[in-house]
């Protein structure tokens, strides 16, 4: 005897009495002989599907078995950094949107009436990206980091006026994934991609014409460049520059709005969403003024209802695949909602002063074992590259310890430190390099942040739960979702997902997983 209803019973809705009369209207007897016209011969399995497949189990052992796979991952302190950091998600958040289907399943907000929740909180987001990278609009999110990149290369392109010939220039120390990324987009597209040091481009000069460049600011290494006599260089040369960058940092540091940047892309996944192994995270791309019509990806505007209130809208559709499909700007046409939001809610629930606060913490564990391994030539946000006799044995006592390092050679390692840092576990990082904590440096006031950030009110005004809380229902209730209605559905969304396909997401041993951590 089953443990109980079957899981497509409870998921899928319809009684027996339902079917049946869905198949007597259509003619039909029974479930078999629709199928048998529907599903054409040749794709259709011959005989009872369960003698194909397994048998099917029930729902709380399908749980229980993915419950024993989780058990399988080590959930290690995974200093490695490379774009992907340890992050707090605030239990409010965790419970009252990424486990909650008003704002898991809700279509994407092309009918602004049954959208408005959603649109408001898309719209603080862009918000949050314009302000901390100091430039003018920026899209209501990217798939990924590395993604945004290839787009803004392709973006740099279509608003170029310089010849085919010109090239892409990536700077050495972007992070890897985004330079094979950037790299496999340029193939078909014909684009040439040449890797820099941007100092000797500086120097130097560049020999030929090209129409942008990539700059990873902090870079892989964890180096911050000061990349403003590179920007000027670049615009003597009619060309882009494009700054990949760290929301976090850009608390601290000096925005690439200002010191000449033109695009900014990364990732606001250390916003408060899990590392989830590599994904998903919410991208974004911020472009100055008039780069804005050459954008790919979604923007919420600002507008006014048939009552002359404020609503939010998508705005500049007309760029976009559903519109124009081969003549979008880009086939990039949906977005991360869920993840952006949870990183939007997130820079609220700790507002300008609450991030900096964070951002310190980092830098000065950074700072004190930049300045413990005797390596201060460089400025430091997050990350310090380590030179040591013996990488691999250093990696393998970190191990021991239930801590990962990134390991860059055989005698270089690098330790990124993030939000969940401790002092016990920096005291740990200490002991397994064999070095002492020294106070470290400030980072240098030409690197330093002057502007303001975050200064609307909702960024300024619900840090307790409750109030948290009663945001975010206020904003789900100016929405419609599957846990109110039927509501019109397209490809591109989650839909229904049951809870036991989603809660495992937010299980440590998958949330919190590293992508380059090693096997």
């Amino acid at each position: 005897m089953s443990m109980s209803r079957s899981f497509e019973d409870r998921h899928i809705g319809p009684t027996s009495v339902d079917e049946m009369a869905m198949l007597n209207a259509l003619g039909y007897s029974d479930l078999s002989s629709f199928i048998g016209d529907v599903v054409p011969a040749n794709i259709a399995i011959n005989g009872v599907i369960e003698k194909t497949l397994d048998s099917g189990k029930s729902e709380v052992e399908v749980i229980a078995e993915l419950r024993a796979i989780a058990s399988e991952n080590k959930t290690f302190s995974s200093l490695i950094g490379t774009g992907y950091y340890g992050t707090i998600v605030p239990p409010v958040i965790k419970r009252n949107v990424l486990e909650n289907p008003s704002w898991y399943t809700a279509y994407t907000p092309y009918q602004p009436e049954i959208s408005q929740g959603r649109l408001e909180a898309l719209f603080a987001f862009q918000t949050m990206v314009c302000e901390l990278t100091a430039l003018n609009i920026s899209n209501a999110s990217m798939l990924d980091e590395s993604s945004a990149a290839a787009e803004a290369m392709t973006l740099a392109r279509r608003a170029s006026k310089l010849s085919d010939d010109a090239v892409f220039l990536i700077e050495e120390h972007v992070h890897p994934q985004t330079k094979a990324v950037v790299i496999t987009r340029a193939k078909p597209l014909g684009i040439k991609v040449v890797e820099i040091d941007s100092g000797h481009v500086v120097r130097d000069g560049y020999d030929g014409e090209f129409f942008g460049a990539l700059l990873q600011y902090p870079d892989t290494t964890g180096t911050v460049i000061d990349y403003s006599a590179f920007a000027e260089y670049a615009h003597t040369r009619d060309a882009f520059v494009i700054a990949a960058t760290d929301l976090l940092a850009l608390t601290l540091l000096k925005a690439p709005g200002e010191w000449g940047a033109d695009i900014a892309v990364g990732t606001a996944q250390r916003f408060g969403v899990p590392m989830g192994f590599g994904g998903p995270h919410a991208g974004f791309l911020a472009v100055r003024n008039g780069l804005e019509r050459s954008m790919p990806g979604r923007l919420v505007g600002q507008s006014i209802d048939a009552t002359g209130k404020p609503a939010f809208r998508l705005a500049l559709q007309t760029r976009e695949q559903h519109i124009r499909r081969d003549k979008a700007t880009s086939n990039i046409c949906t977005a991360q909602v869920l993840l952006a939001n949870m990183s939007a809610f997130y820079a609220m629930w700790h507002g300008p002063v609450g991030l900096k606060e964070i951002a310190q913490r980092v830098n000065n564990f950074a700072a004190r074992l930049h300045a413990a391994t005797n390596n201060r030539e460089d400025v430091v946000f997050d990350t310090v590259h380590v030179v040591v006799d013996n990488a691999q044995a250093i990696h393998e006592k970190a191990v021991a310890k239930g801590i990962n390092f990134a390991k860059v050679s055989a005698t270089e390692l690098r330790v990124s430190f993030d939000e969940q840092t401790t002092e016990e576990l920096f005291a740990e990082v200490l002991s397994i390099l064999g070095v002492k904590d020294v106070p470290g440096e400030k980072i240098p006031t030409k690197f330093l942040r002057t502007s303001k950030y975050l200064t609307h009110p909702v960024f300024n005004t619900n840090h307790s739960e409750t109030g948290m809380m009663r945001y975010l229902r206020n904003l789900a209730d100016k929405d419609l979702a599957l846990d109110r209605t039927m509501i019109p559905l397209g490809s591109c969304t989650m839909k229904l997902n049951s809870v036991t396909e989603m809660e495992a997401v937010t299980w440590p041993e998958f949330a919190s997983l590293h992508p380059f951590a090693p096997a």
